[in-house]
């Protein structure tokens, strides 16, 4: 959506902004859709939301193309972002398949995530490609595509979703009742505010080189790094709490970051910049596992999908301010000056999850706050 808005309407600004719209409705959305998924089960809701959206999905690329007024931009893109979370549904799955197995569950967690960042790592070389070799709106187009037909084929696999518990009034409230979660979510906004500065200001600064079709590749090597050690976090057998992992997962995040406003900022080009940006990824998974371990670990299964929710939401949120203000700096500040705001995200999740890190441990052993015990997950929103 990017490449495409800033291509044909010539405005990072723009493109960021409508970019940051289409993430805002979807987090706002989200934990009611969360809510609807834990009364009714993943499959009655996931289809519907995605009919919904394919036809604002569909005229989102056609109004970029044939010069329809701005705000149509912003119209379609809010319309087409009332989606599920499929990712916070996959590790509801999770959950519930490793309910009494916190290893297991890390592994599978951490697994996931691995291949979250694959896709980030293929996506934006293939939207790229598509962009460049064919025409702006290519890359969205086929990524609505795989969207739907993966969401659909999702809903399918009937075999391994939780089943639907009867809706029951807990002493502890909502899911935003849990202290943890609030200490959760504003982190998840700050790191949210990491990726999406730093999708932004790399396809402005590869841009300003002449290079804007190697932008995608550069950010390929962010999830590259980010799903090499969410794979080797998973493979460790957990010694610590989540709250310790997560607090180690921020603060090696927020180190890391400061890799690539250093080498954008010396000049050396995409060179210096594409390694700084590996390392600096392999700050994020280790941070994202075990914060959504840790949502597993506070809240009971009929509440999960709608706190996985909550929780991405504010990671979207994130995003979507990070989206816009690295548009802002990247229209009006020199190349490279935006890679600052990832690494000020970052140390900002980090104070964050210091602050409240005595809400963040959970009562027990890793994993007896979570799905299988419901009291105990009752307790710790106390």
């Amino acid at each position: 959506m990017l490449v495409m808005i800033a291509t044909r309407r010539e405005s990072y600004a723009l493109a960021g902004a409508v970019s940051a719209t289409g993430v805002v409705v979807t987090a706002l959305g989200m934990p009611l859709l969360g809510r609807l998924v834990d009364r009714h089960g993943q499959s009655r809701v996931t289809v519907p939301s995605l009919l919904a959206a394919a036809v604002p999905c569909a005229a989102l690329p056609l109004c970029a193309r044939y010069g329809a007024p701005v705000w149509t931009l912003f119209v379609c893109c809010a319309a087409s972002s009332v989606l599920p979370n499929l990712g916070g549904m996959a590790r509801a799955r999770w959950a519930y398949l490793y309910r009494d197995d916190p290893a297991a569950r890390q592994l599978a967690n951490s697994f996931e995530q691995a291949l979250d960042e694959l896709c980030f790592m293929a996506g934006p070389v293939l939207a790229m490609l598509l962009c460049t070799s064919l025409f702006p709106e290519a890359g969205m187009l086929v990524s609505v595509a795989l969207s739907g037909a993966g969401g659909l084929a999702f809903a399918a696999q009937r075999r391994t979703e939780p089943p639907v518990q009867p809706p029951v009034r807990l002493p502890g409230g909502g899911v935003l009742r849990a202290r943890g979660l609030r200490v959760l979510v504003p982190a998840f906004l700050a790191t949210g505010a990491v990726f999406g500065s730093m999708e932004v200001t790399t396809v402005a600064y590869a841009d300003s080189l002449g290079q804007r079709p190697l932008a995608g590749g550069v950010l390929a090597l962010m999830a590259a790094g980010s799903c090499l050690s969410g794979l080797a976090f998973g493979l460790v057998r957990p010694s610590r709490s989540p709250a310790a992992r997560l607090v180690a997962g921020v603060a090696a995040m927020a180190g890391l970051l400061l890799l690539p406003p250093a080498a954008a900022l010396s000049g050396a080009g995409l060179g210096v910049l594409a390694p700084a940006i590996l390392l600096a990824g392999s700050g994020t998974a280790p941070t994202m596992v075990a914060g959504l371990t840790l949502v597993q670990e506070m809240l009971p299964a009929r509440q999960l999908n709608e706190g996985m929710a909550v929780v991405i939401a504010g990671l979207m949120i994130g995003i979507s301010a990070g989206s816009a203000l690295g548009g802002a700096v990247a229209q009006h500040a020199a190349p490279g000056t935006g890679y600052w705001l990832p690494a000020g995200a970052a140390a900002l999740a980090l104070l964050i999850t210091l602050a409240g890190f005595r809400h963040l441990r959970t009562p027990g052993a890793p994993g007896t706050a979570g799905p299988g015990n419901p009291v105990e997950a009752v307790a710790a929103t106390r």
